[in-house]
């Protein structure tokens, strides 16, 4: 009889355990096999006298093209016509990075527009002040 602990680990509700190792020990887990969105990484584990513990670890995958949309939010309340972006792009392997496509271009902020009106009028009051000197 073994002393130390045996692993199971299994993916999201599958009942066959996608590996069944000894303690300690390191893995590399490969999210290119799962589908996108949420999955839970569920580790059985199991000591010599027989006596189980069991830990759940929920995380995201996200392999595919990120979706960027702007114009709309999740749970908004809208009416009219909205005029909605969306923009899709890879983001290339672990190797190499895609530019091509990957930036969104979006509106400019409400508080910089705040920002150029407050500069400008400053920079107009300071011209005036200026020139009624001379």
């Amino acid at each position: 009889m073994s002393d130390k602990s045996t692993i199971f680990i299994f993916i999201d509700n599958d009942s066959k355990p996608i590996a069944k190792v000894l303690s300690p020990v390191s893995f590399e887990l490969d999210t290119r096999k799962l589908t996108d969105g949420e999955h839970t990484l569920r580790i059985i584990s199991k000591d010599p006298t027989g006596k189980e513990g069991i830990r759940k670890i929920p995380f995201v995958v996200r392999n595919g093209p990120a979706i960027d949309i702007e114009g709309i939010r999740e749970n908004a309340i809208v009416d009219g016509v909205l005029p909605i972006m969306i923009n899709a792009y890879g983001k290339g392997d672990q190797k190499g990075f895609l530019i091509s496509g990957s930036e969104t271009p979006q509106s400019i902020p409400w508080w910089v527009w705040i920002i150029i009106i407050g500069f400008l009028g400053w920079a107009m009051y300071y011209m005036f002040m200026y020139y009624s000197i001379v």
